[in-house]
């Protein structure tokens, strides 16, 4: 069985592997205060191009949950696509510590900066603000959980809009490699000019595990490892993850292995279309959402694993593929020859 269900099946890269091999056996101090993790947040503050507050941590929920607890008071909230990780698939992880995720419509996964306004001003336009919760951040994914890209423009304009009303605006970049891969208008260089807190991926773009949270206001970061060690996100043994992001941010790996991905999509992408089946969403990036037939999903599911995603009012369902650093080029011939045996029945 060929899985294209999710982008973090595999183990890692071997480049990491390697690293992770070779420095097995050193002793080192933990807690992320070690050369490794002191060596790596420089390597990302050089793509970056900006002198960011950056904290390792293991995943995406707990940096999502640690980042939000950490920037928001208690009787604050955080504006949120409907559509949102933090919205869907975290299990009340931002409500369980505290704080209410206020959803917004979301047009193919995105929201805009003129709903982030409507939002704000319907709460200080109302005259018993103080029994409702705060907006007072705003969260959104690159890519969606849709696979679609925001633009430059587009997360300008919610930058724009968080300044003007004094919002945090943080980016979960779970899959940002491939978004950087995609033939996106953004560079990694440009986050931090367009959000205030940018969470880099790592688990799904090639490590065994681990996130990068950079704080791009250094007023934002303050304690924040304090938060980390109540939360059990401060990792004992910390040189394991600053070792990998060395590793990923060496020669450009990051962009170049998540660049496989999006080659690989970019065939799937073609051979779905050859076959007559249509998108529920346009994406760019390495995730493909086609609308499905029953008795094409079924033919499908014989030879390969991939996700349902959604059921369309007419009773369609809408299916998720998904390629990674690791897919392989048998893989994809495998699914393009599966297409064309579809087309041929």
């Amino acid at each position: 069985m060929i899985s294209f269900a999710s982008d973090y099946l595999e183990g890692c890269l071997p480049e990491v592997l390697q690293r992770l091999i070779e420095t097995n056996a050193e002793q080192s101090v933990g807690y992320g205060e070690d050369e490794y993790c002191r060596s790596a947040r420089e390597a990302i503050r050089r793509h970056l191009d900006c002198e960011a507050d950056i904290h390792f941590v293991v995943g995406g929920t707990m940096a999502n949950a640690m980042v939000i607890r950490h920037v928001l008071l208690p009787h604050q909230g955080v504006i949120a696509p409907e559509s949102g990780h933090i919205a869907v698939h975290e299990t009340g992880a931002i409500e369980a510590g505290g704080h209410k995720v206020l959803t917004c419509p979301a047009a193919n996964g995105k929201i805009t900066a003129a709903q982030v306004e409507a939002v704000v001003q319907a709460h200080r336009s109302d005259f018993a603000r103080e029994h409702t919760v705060q907006p007072a951040m705003v969260y959104v994914s690159q890519p969606t959980e849709c696979g679609t890209l925001y633009t430059k423009e587009e997360l300008g304009a919610l930058h724009a809009v968080c300044e003007q009303h004094g919002l945090t605006f943080y980016i979960d970049g779970a899959r940002l490699a491939y978004a950087l891969a995609s033939g996106s208008d953004l560079l990694l260089s440009d986050y931090p000019r367009v959000c205030h807190v940018l969470s880099l991926g790592g688990t799904k773009c090639g490590l065994l595990m681990g996130e990068a949270i950079c704080f791009f206001r250094k007023t934002l970061a303050g304690d924040f490892r304090y938060v980390m060690k109540q939360s059990g996100g401060m990792l004992a043994k910390g040189r394991l993850l600053g070792l990998q992001f060395l590793a990923l941010f060496e020669n450009d790996l990051y962009v170049r292995a998540a660049g496989k991905a999006i080659g690989c999509a970019d065939r799937l992408r073609r051979a779905f279309s050859a076959a007559g089946f249509d998108f529920a969403f346009s994406t760019g990036a390495n995730q493909l959402f086609p609308v499905l037939p029953p008795a094409a999903a079924k033919q499908l599911k014989t030879q390969f694993d991939f996700e349902p995603w959604q059921t369309l009012p007419d009773g369609r369902v809408v299916w998720r593929f998904c390629t990674s650093w690791a897919t392989t080029e048998s893989q994809v011939a495998a699914l393009e020859d599966a297409l064309l045996t579809i087309v041929d029945t």
